[in-house]
């Protein structure tokens, strides 16, 4: 249906500002779990900080440099590190439970936004890399919610707790301690910056994988029809190549920041030992706040390199926020408007209409087109004239450019698109059904229907007997989309659908064109029967099956050329002589 090519995906402006804050407000929507898991977070990092000082404490004691219970400071260690475990549970479960909420709100505002819109979009949009967008790029914020943004609070809160305490104890090694720090943000903008730019175009390439594997799937008849399965495996292995050599940059980098964090917290520990011993011989600093200090001075690279390593993972995440975002901001299709009155007669008008999918080529040339209600007008043409466009504009898929289309004298532009598609029913060409029951796909268009229309709709569509051999019938869920029948068969149903619909205007683009002549021929007496009294426009390469429209429009570069019934267009002998002579007597053109 309509015009579709195929486009890469394009990556957006980085503003990783402006996707934090959007990513901020899915966590309002979740306060009190958000302040739960603060809560959970600062009293871990409060028994993180505190329970090295009661060991400071406690050597001093063994020293001999301070007075105390030794027992009741070691039970009292001992209950701080065990509400330090106990806290770190809760912060998991809090942090399970808050990504779950996010991603699953996010996922329903990304796929709200998909069934939203227009038609244009997903016209020249990857599928591969819309789905993407809806599984990987979500899969990676949830990760990051649930694994390292906690690390992150805690990280942050006990960098600073540790650094306070530090200073308390010994300013001066405190100072020379946090020397390391400097060659740690050093390190971190660097290889953070290579992580990020990498991570961005990984997303991107797997999108563009993903759109190229679900082309092969669902193309793959064609594919191997036209023997295609070698330069479609070279396409994919070069995307493939390309995303393998950004996945591995992204991952040496990320990699790479734990050794290197790692050999900074070395060098720190042999500044505490080497100072530290200066101090204590003398006098500034106990033994028991050495031990401390090596404790602490752990405890204070450990988040740091942890927050390295998460860095990466969070600038992947906040790709993927990106590219979820990209879609959010995307304009749904206007779906304002009036109603369309019922006066009794459902004529449709193209006056003057131009229009192109791609500006600076027209696909249709001011045309004009009258449909009486009641009556039947098929369109004939070679492909690429502008059939197919025709009802693309009327069904509001796309809008004209210039020109008017009413329906009963109203202007579609000024009537709702569901109002119009209420009243309006297609059959494709490209058959979809969905994975459901056959009641359900027959009913999709009025879910109303009672099963006397239902049943009716079957037997006049010729697919009574299709149903009737499905195991539960009506109720046999067809899955994958109807792929264990026929694709005449699976026609057959979506005819059947657009009877039960009932609609004011009927549409039928090559409906017949996969079932076989002699079905053709049924479906054709059927269809006079249903369209006795609606509105119909039949496109048709099969001439066979518009003989008795009431009115052929012969199209050719978005123009109509020839207009007339079957014989007054043979007797022209023009170009639906040719199309005809062409079918059915063997007549080259």
């Amino acid at each position: 249906m309509g015009r579709r090519e195929r486009f890469q995906t394009v990556e957006h402006a980085e503003d990783a500002g402006k996707t934090v804050r959007r990513l901020v407000g899915y966590f309002t929507r979740q306060k009190p779990l958000v302040v739960l898991m603060l809560a959970v977070v600062i009293a871990g990092t409060l028994c993180g900080v505190l329970a090295p000082a009661l060991q400071s404490n406690a050597v001093d004691i063994i020293a001999g440099e301070r007075s105390g219970d030794l027992a009741s400071t070691i039970a009292l260690m001992l209950t701080i590190y065990l509400c330090y475990g106990i806290s770190q549970l809760f912060q998991n479960f809090c942090s399970a439970h808050l990504s779950q909420r996010i991603v699953s709100r996010m996922r329903e505002d990304l796929f709200g936004k998909i069934v939203d819109l227009p038609v244009r979009y997903l016209d020249t949009h990857s599928h591969g890399d819309v789905m993407s967008r809806m599984t990987n790029d979500i899969e990676n914020i949830s990760t990051t919610v649930s694994q390292s943004l906690p690390s992150l609070f805690a990280g942050l809160l006990t960098i600073a707790g540790t650094a306070a305490v530090m200073l308390h104890y010994c300013w001066q090694l405190a100072l020379l301690s946090f020397v390391t720090v400097l060659l740690t943000l050093l390190a971190t903008k660097f290889l953070s910056g290579q992580v990020r730019r990498f991570s961005r175009q990984r997303q991107r390439l797997l999108g563009q994988l993903n759109g190229t594997v679900e082309e092969m799937i669902s193309g793959y008849r064609t594919v191997a029809a036209y023997d295609h399965q070698k330069l479609t495996e070279e396409e994919f292995c070069t995307t493939a190549d390309s995303l393998t050599r950004a996945g591995i940059r992204t991952d040496v980098f990320s990699g790479v920041m734990g050794p290197v964090m790692n050999c900074i917290g070395n060098i720190g520990f042999v500044i505490i030992a080497a100072f530290g011993g200066y101090f204590s011989v003398n006098g500034l600093i106990s033994v028991g706040v050495i031990s401390a200090f090596i404790v602490y001075a752990r405890q204070f690279s450990r988040p740091i390199n942890e927050l390295a390593q998460i860095y990466g993972q969070m600038q992947t995440a906040l790709a993927g926020a990106e590219r979820v975002f990209a879609v959010l901001d995307e304009k749904s299709e206007n779906m304002t408007g009036g109603e369309l009155a019922d006066g009794g007669e459902w004529a449709v008008r193209f006056e003057n209409v131009n229009f192109a999918y791609e500006k600076g080529h027209p696909v249709l040339r001011d045309f004009t087109l009258t449909v009486p209600s009641g009556k039947k007008v098929a369109l004939v043409g070679a492909t690429g004239s502008g059939k197919t466009t025709v009802v693309n504009l009327l069904m509001r898929f796309y809008d004209a450019d210039s020109g008017r289309i009413t329906i009963n004298g109203q202007d579609v532009n000024g009537i709702a698109r569901e109002e119009v598609r209420r009243n309006v029913s297609i059959v494709l060409q490209d058959t979809v059904l969905f994975t459901d029951t056959v009641r359900n796909n027959l009913t999709y268009g009025n879910a109303q229907a009672s099963e006397e229309r239902v049943k009716e709709a079957a037997e006049i569509s010729h697919c009574a007997g299709v149903i009737r051999s499905l195991p539960q019938g009506l109720d046999t869920v067809l899955a994958d989309g109807g792929e264990s029948i026929s694709q005449g068969q699976r026609q057959l149903l979506a005819i059947a659908r657009a009877f039960v619909a009932d609609p004011k205007v009927l549409i039928l683009d090559e409906a017949t064109s996969n079932v076989d002549t002699r079905t053709e021929k049924a479906i054709q007496d059927a269809m006079q029967r249903i369209m006795k009294d609606r509105t119909s426009i039949v496109i048709a390469h099969r001439l066979s099956t518009i003989r008795d429209s009431d009115e052929i429009i012969v199209m050719d570069h978005g123009r109509i050329v020839e207009r007339g019934n079957h014989e007054e267009l043979l007797a022209r002998r023009g170009r639906y002589y040719e199309l005809y002579m062409t079918q059915f007597a063997g007549r080259q053109t």
